[in-house]
Parts: C-alpha cells; structure tokens; sequence
C-alpha cells in the first residue's frame, strides 16, 4: 500500500500530435509535481535540451540500460526507443513529489502491470478532430509529408486504447484542457467530484474512428 506521504503517478499518453508533452510541461508548474525525464535514441529537435526534455542517448546506450533491467518502461515508438529509468522516480515518489510521465499507451501498461506500491492515475489526451491533428502535425517540425502520414495511420491505431486510461481528454482549447486535467487531479487526490462524462468520451472516439 501506498504511504501516506508518498507522491502520485500521473500518466499522460496521446496518439502524436495531440498536446500531451505541452500539456505535462504545463502541470509540472504545480507546486510538487516533477516531470519524469524519459531516455529516447531519437535526434532532438532544435528546442530540446539534453537532462531537460530527454536523456538522448545511443542504441548501445539504450541496450544497454535495458539489459541491466533499469527500466521502468520503454517501447520502441516510430523506430526509436523511449524509457524511463527506475530510480529517479522511485526517489521523487518516496520523497513526497508527485510525478508526471509523457508516454505511449505501451509504457503505461508496463507500469500499471508493474504494480508497484503507489497511487496511479492515468490520462488519455486526444484532438477534437483528426484535420486539426493534420493541421498540428503538418506545421510541427515534420514538414516531410511521409512522417505526416505514417503518424495518421498511428493514430488510428493508438486511439483505441482511449479505453485502458482513468481519463480521457480533448484537448480542443489548450487551457481548457488543462484545467480539465488540473481538476481531475484535485478531485482524484482530495476525493472530491469528478465532472467526467464517458459516454461523451465513447462518441468522440467514435467520430475519429470512422
């Protein structure tokens, strides 16, 4: 059982494109929330520092992490490696921080099978639409149309795991959105009430999948 001063995991997911890292950056202005920085073998972009936005390091590097069993997670998303390393969270949590994860859908189900002994909530971010999450794709760093297209086809297939996450958000206005998540987090930890309507959810889903 969780302690009663240990912090929270907080998982947020999204099919790419969809807001979830600005969205984490966001909640990590909390006061007590800490963001837990993930090892990737992909290039940074031109904003990304090193030890700020990612551990970038080489597949031997990776490999490596991953043979001595240092993850907490990792999958391989779009020919690159992603993970979280154990320690440091473990350390944040024991010492009261709550901690906010940017991942797939495939790291959150390594950590929820983990099962390790703190609270967990999860949250699945996704677009109001799928030409919004062309339009956002299209004018990201990813000019190739090829890129464009393969994360599309991703999307339809990560969006059906909406169904495995605590909470599932459209991140249609970023501040609104935020507030959302903000308010859900509230409630979760004060055991307040929660304005959450799953078969509004359920709908949306359906609009993007078909």
């Amino acid at each position: 059982m969780p302690a009663e001063n240990d912090g929270v995991m907080i998982i947020l997911s999204s099919p790419s494109g969809a807001g979830k890292t600005t969205l984490v950056s966001l909640l990590a202005k909390l006061n007590n929330f800490e963001v837990s920085i993930s090892h990737t073998t992909r290039k940074p972009r031109n904003s990304e520092l090193n030890g700020k936005h990612y551990y970038f390091v080489d597949e031997f590097e990776f490999k490596r992490l991953i043979k001595n069993e240092e993850f907490l997670e990792y999958a391989k998303v779009f020919n690159n490696f992603y993970g979280t390393t154990r320690s440091p969270v473990i350390d944040k949590l024991s010492n009261g921080k709550n901690v906010l994860f940017d991942i797939d859908w495939q790291g959150a189900d390594q950590i929820k099978n983990k099962k390790l002994d703190y609270r967990l909530i999860t949250f699945f971010i996704l677009p109001p639409s799928k030409e919004v999450l062309f339009e956002r794709l299209s004018t990201r760093d990813m000019k190739d149309k090829l890129i464009v297209d393969e994360r599309m086809k991703q999307f339809s297939r990560d969006v059906l795991h909406w169904i495995n996450y605590d909470y599932v958000v459209i991140n249609d206005n970023l501040n609104d959105c935020y507030l959302r998540i903000k308010n859900l987090i509230d409630a979760e930890l004060n055991e307040g009430s929660k304005d959450y309507d799953k078969n509004f959810i359920r709908q949306h889903v359906e609009k993007l999948t078909t």
